[in-house]
């Protein structure tokens, strides 16, 4: 029996299978809210669950599986591995080291061309590889330009974000909301449907980026000359041991800089388990372990002269030492740690990550904090690493997706002849999908073996560009938004919220989708808030007799505005350390625009597409 409202508007009645699903919506907003597992775990627990209760929750295995055959999983895999061959072409640094020549010093005109380059060129590549592509550029702007990379950094995360609203290919957000709208409306989303609202949204949040939001950021990076001025490390930080044959044993603790003159700071000396004072007239003894800042060349002295050894790692060969690299050229890159990063959770003993590039930690970074005893420190997400390593290992760490570089590394590998090709092969699927020629998962993955086929990208390379958590977590999701319908649960829940009706003209209704998905995309992640969100904003529209699509546009616009936490989006986090910022600054910036948004978004959305 439906319970009737004077709007017109019925309330199901609960059942046992809308329940089940309920329950397994809060244990998934649970896990994505407290990131006990990774985001991609959390989808695939959603989908056996949704499985292994189907008799309540109607999702047979072949509908569970179908997220992973879904257009929208089958789209975002393909154009990941088109922008991999875009990004190994140079065309975005080529295109960056032009602008670096012609904004000079003036902060205006950086943050203008960093704004500029990532809202424009994310509408057409993954928004998250433009914003890893970005970030060395736009520190290397700032650096050289005399301007804190705190003015650039989150102007750029959140030009990327709003640029990516512009096609259907700009971000995986936009694709699993066309897999939805196939699924709930019978249509998918055109390349270009709702390009005029995103233009809207675009210039509208790139004025805010360009004459607000400097006002509003701190400078918590002051412009430096040197990385480790910048990290106000002006000398190395080691940990050494003394073996039995170091001439600096039976010297007195308090002693070791006079006696040794490396023009260093003891920090501390480890004996077994005492930590004893760099102050302290007890005589040194073998084996004991030195906490030491010093210049290259005072740690050098230390190592061949003095004979401390670098400490050793379990299961990693000893440094090597100064005298063995001295032909072989060092340099210093500061790296951030992603969301899914294998060296999360681990230390400098226990992490193989920075053996595999003969890396040295130089120094660790963690909001205000910097910790001592970096080799005891557990790695975690947003932390910023400075290391020293051999050159010839830079391509190497550009390469990996367990640390993402927030300096540009010179690169001799790109494939610059290639780029007229790729810009031919990637306009072609994006005009073939936009004018109906191909089905837009048929041009992408055709896009992809011309790439191939053409030499812009190997076959070796084919998957190395693939973000395999954002592939897992949308074939995870999607069927929960198939359970949701076969239950009536998205039914159940639109109604309810379709009640604001009875006190706000459509037009707020659509706000109060927009605000209630921002909030939501704010502490999970924009695709997971899409898949929630989206089957009800659907049948909500249904229940108050107006456009089901604007409805299935707000929410889509309003998962990819997550500017008031640095977790709610991928980009954030890259930006966050390279930026210095801490945890508010994003609200501080982000709040305001989001409120423009919040108005300006659902009013062209119902101008655009009526209600």
């Amino acid at each position: 029996m439906l319970i009737p409202l004077q709007t017109g508007v019925s309330i199901p009645p609960v059942t046992d299978s809308m329940l089940v699903v309920l329950g397994i919506i809060l244990v998934a907003f649970i896990l994505f809210v407290t990131e006990l597992y990774p985001v991609d775990v959390t989808a695939l627990i959603v989908l056996v669950l949704l499985m292994v209760l189907g008799p309540w929750t109607n999702v047979s295995p072949t509908d569970g599986l179908s997220g992973f055959s879904n257009e929208a999983t089958i789209t975002v895999l393909a154009m990941l591995i088109l922008s991999e061959s875009v990004r190994r072409t140079g065309a975005v640094q080529l295109l960056g080291h032009r602008v670096t020549a012609l904004v000079g010093d003036s902060q205006f005109k950086q943050i203008l061309a960093t704004v500029g380059i990532a809202g424009s060129v994310s509408g057409f590549i993954n928004d998250t590889p433009v914003v890893a592509l970005l970030v060395p550029f736009a520190s290397d702007l700032a650096h050289r330009g005399n301007t804190s990379p705190s003015k650039l950094m989150i102007p750029l995360s959140y030009a990327a974000m709003l640029g990516g609203t512009l096609t259907l290919i700009g971000t995986s957000t936009n694709l699993l909301a066309s897999g939805l709208a196939q699924q709930l409306l019978g249509r998918s989303l055109g390349v270009f449907q709702f390009t005029p609202v995103g233009v809207v949204v675009l210039i509208t949040g790139l004025l805010y980026l360009v004459f607000v939001a400097p006002r509003l950021l701190p400078e918590r990076v002051r412009p430096r000359e040197t990385l480790l001025e910048e990290y106000e490390v002006e000398e190395y930080l080691a940990e050494l041991v003394a073996p039995e044959a170091s001439p600096l044993v039976g010297t007195p603790i308090s002693d070791i800089p006079v006696e040794a003159g490396f023009g260093g700071e003891v920090k501390e000396v480890i004996r077994e388990d005492t930590v004893l004072s760099p102050f302290s007239e007890e005589p040194v003894e073998p084996n004991d372990r030195f906490l030491i800042t010093a210049s290259r060349a005072g740690l050098t002295s230390l190592i061949e002269d003095e004979a401390l050894n670098p400490l050793p790692t379990v299961g990693r060969e000893p440094a090597v030492t100064e005298e063995a690299r001295k032909d072989s050229e060092t340099v210093l890159i500061e790296v951030v740690v992603p969301t899914d990063s294998a060296l999360i959770g681990d230390t400098i003993e226990t992490s193989r990550i920075l053996e595999r590039y003969d890396a040295t930690l130089v120094a660790l970074q963690r909001g205000d904090l910097r910790l001592p005893r970096v080799r005891e420190a557990e790695f975690t997400v947003g932390d910023l690493l400075l290391l020293q390593l051999p050159a010839d290992e830079l391509e190497r760490v550009a390469e990996t997706r367990d640390l993402i570089v927030a300096r540009e590394i010179p690169r001799e590998d790109y494939r610059y002849d290639k780029i007229p090709v790729a810009i031919a092969i990637l306009a072609a699927v994006v005009g073939s999908a936009a004018l109906g020629f191909l089905e837009i998962q048929v041009a992408a993955l055709a896009g992809v073996v011309a790439m191939v086929l053409s030499g812009t990208l190997s076959p070796t390379e084919l998957y190395e560009g693939v973000d395999w958590t954002v592939i897992f977590l949308l074939a995870g999701v999607i069927p929960l938004g198939i359970a949701m319908e076969n239950t009536g649960t998205a039914a159940l829940l639109g109604a309810l919220v379709a009640t604001t009706a009875q006190y706000l003209p459509t037009v707020g209704v659509l706000a109060v989708f927009y605000a209630s998905t921002v909030i939501l995309t704010n502490i999970i992640s924009n695709n997971a808030t899409v898949a929630l969100m989206v089957p009800v904003a659907i049948n909500a529209a249904r229940e108050i007799g107006t456009n089901p699509l604007a409805f299935l546009l707000a929410v889509m616009f309003a998962a990819s505005a997550a500017f008031m936490s640095p977790v709610g989006y991928q980009t954030n986090l890259f930006v966050y350390r390279p930026g210095g910022y801490r945890f508010t600054d994003f609200a501080r910036v982000g709040a305001l625009l989001q409120l423009i948004l919040a108005i300006v978004t659902p009013l062209t959305i119902a101008v655009y597409f009526g209600l």
